[in-house]
């Protein structure tokens, strides 16, 4: 999409100047670093494109889109502290290039910047940011916290799952169309539907993710294939698999999932979900949320066309497993 493109190089040009005071070093240089790293910027120029969409300059959206990046940047520098991750977009994690307690500090700097950030606008329309900003972030406490309580919880139903991804990763995309929509002067029932369309498509693309980390292409993907079954990770995959299986077919799946060879474990793993219907449902509920964002999409009244985020929907989709 070429429209991605212009707003790409617009946030980069923005987040790359310098917002962080020379000192403290250790407090601002991990978010200079950070920030540099890259990443989609999809949740940014989600606002963007709506407050464009809802009529207005999309240049006016600029501070909520920071305060929305900034926020999940925040998340992902205390995600990979609870995680160990050593590695993040193939560098360094602000922890492991510092130390912990560093990153921490750092990343309550930059929640604290994101808020910053909605003070930009005129007070009633930072009343409304507020409070679906302040809602989007505890929720995605709720679900850090749910897939962390994943890891010790012997069975997971689908419903907790999509609950937990819904809270996770989708409503931190609802969340920037909203904003977005909202600064560009949309009615209730408008920056309500942007909302939902954000919601439907982020759980439409962790569900794909699902499927592309076991069935799609490692050159495609940019990661390596099976990772999730390598970990014994609940997804709606296994949820699916185990929910349609037999007995005999349950102990099966759990000795792939004792099974000590890698290549073994994902060759028996992609077999199996296949022949359960596993990964057939799990297409089918992708194909589901993918139309539900649409649908909530066309119901919009708004002034200028719907066809970047209409593309947009679609162009998440392309990526082939």
């Amino acid at each position: 999409m070429k429209s991605l493109a212009t707003y790409s190089a617009y946030l980069e040009t923005a987040l790359q100047q310098d917002h962080f005071p020379p000192t403290p070093a250790n407090l601002y240089d991990p978010l200079r670093y950070f920030l540099k790293l890259g990443g989609k910027r999809m949740r940014p120029m989600l606002s963007l494109m709506a407050c464009k969409l809802a009529g207005s300059s999309f240049e006016k959206a600029l501070p909520a889109a920071l305060a929305v990046e900034y926020f999940h940047n925040f998340s992902l520098i205390h995600d990979d502290i609870m995680d160990a991750a050593p590695l993040r977009r193939g560098q360094s994690t602000v922890h492991e290039k510092w130390n912990a307690n560093i990153a921490i500090l750092s990343g309550d700097v930059l929640l604290v910047k994101a808020y910053d950030q909605l003070a930009n606008y005129d007070a009633a329309t930072f009343q409304l940011l507020f409070k679906v900003f302040n809602q989007t972030a505890i929720e995605v406490c709720e679900g850090q916290q749910m897939d962390m309580d994943f890891e010790t919880m012997t069975d997971v139903t689908e419903k907790q799952y999509l609950e937990m991804i819904r809270l996770k990763t989708s409503v931190l995309l609802g969340c920037a169309l909203q904003m977005g929509g909202i600064v560009g002067g949309v009615s209730d029932a408008d920056a309500r539907r942007l909302y939902t369309f954000g919601e439907q498509l982020g759980l439409a693309f962790q569900i794909q993710d699902d499927l592309l980390d076991l069935f799609g292409e490692s050159t495609q993907v940019g990661k390596q294939i099976g990772g999730d079954v390598l970990a014994n990770k609940k997804t709606l995959l296994s949820i699916s698999a185990k929910s349609a299986a037999a007995p005999n077919e349950l102990k099966v799946l759990e000795a792939i999932e004792n099974t000590k060879d890698h290549k073994t474990k994902v060759e028996q793993t992609q077999k199996l979900y296949t022949q359960l219907g596993a990964r057939a449902y799990c297409e089918a509920k992708m194909e589901f949320h993918h139309h539900e964002a649409l649908k909530s999409l066309e119901d919009m009244e708004l002034p200028n066309s719907k066809d970047e985020l209409r593309e947009l929907a679609n162009f998440l989709f392309t990526r082939a497993y």
